[in-house]
């Protein structure tokens, strides 16, 4: 299709949705309202969010989310079921050890192995969108939070009756029309390489790979829920499923065991590389492997 192309910035990366004809100036002000407050609502960067209010309650409390908070923090039950606690949205104080916090210190912390290790099910009551705490806990949504975001642009574009798109956040896409887009899967340690394609129609397609977001040698933000280290044999993951959220958490939770289990709680195909250059794919991947 001959595409208009709508650029803006969200949650700290570069966005992209393709149309066949521009979209109308008051749909793009309902996206970026949209992404202003998803950022605004879940972001650990920003000190004026929910998640930043949660990591300073000395005594925990109650925290109300937006009603869209729900089938997120449904899916993250999934998750963190199927990976045994692998993924795990409260690993965000682990990244800030590590160095990935909000000022970007990218440099080790001492860590106090005494205090108990926070656990989502454990640390958390939840009912609905709102959860409460004991003590205070670092959130990081990042294994979901982009491609539900995705999910809230495309149902927007949809509702306006939008019937062709491409919504691209950074590598977290959902696709809508009548026919297939070809996606190059890059090679995790050479960007001028692809590994394969992807044939993505009428669903969401979302990558991680362990390079992306990489500091001080081994250091990087797929971090491992039950230690909070982060995962050395998986280094790139490609998930395929209906909606971005799902496709995104996924590609988190295929850095980690085995991924029948992960098949039987999720409609999913994929591909995955491991660090010794072995690839895996599902039998069902919508596309073609070059290695």
């Amino acid at each position: 299709m001959a595409l208009s192309r709508f650029r803006f910035e969200a949650i700290g990366t570069s966005w992209e949705i393709d149309t066949p004809a521009p979209i109308d100036a008051g749909i793009r002000q309902e996206l970026l309202g949209i992404v202003s407050r998803f950022d605004c609502t879940y972001s650990r960067f920003r000190k004026d969010s929910i998640i930043a209010r949660i990591s300073e309650a000395v005594d925990g409390g109650s925290f109300t989310f937006p009603s869209e908070a729900e089938p997120m923090f449904d899916l993250y039950d999934r998750l963190h079921a199927a990976t045994d606690g692998a993924v795990d949205p409260l690993i965000g104080r682990d990244l800030e050890l590590l160095g990935y916090d909000r000022e970007y210190f990218l440099s080790p912390r001492l860590r106090d192995d005494s205090l108990p290790r926070a656990s989502w099910p454990r640390d958390v009551v939840r009912k609905g969108s709102e959860l409460s705490t004991r003590r205070p806990l670092t959130i990081d949504l990042g294994a979901v939070g982009k491609g539900y975001l995705v999910d809230l642009v495309a149902d927007v574009l949809e509702t306006a009756g939008v019937r062709d798109f491409i919504v691209d956040g950074s590598g977290d896409m959902r696709h809508l029309g009548r026919s297939a887009l070809e996606v190059g899967l890059e090679h995790p340690l050479d960007p001028t390489m692809v590994i394969g394609i992807a044939k993505l129609l009428n669903r969401s397609l979302c990558a991680s790979a362990a390079n992306r977001r990489q500091w001080g040698g081994n250091l990087h933000h797929v971090l491992d829920g039950r230690t909070g280290e982060p995962t050395m044999d998986v280094i790139a993951t490609w998930a395929i499923a209906d909606d971005a959220a799902t496709a995104d958490g996924l590609a988190t939770a295929l850095f980690f065991g085995s991924a029948s289990r992960l098949a039987t709680a999720f409609d999913f195909s994929y591909v995955r590389m491991f660090a010794d250059g072995r690839v895996e794919a599902s039998k069902d991947f919508e596309g073609e492997l070059f290695t």
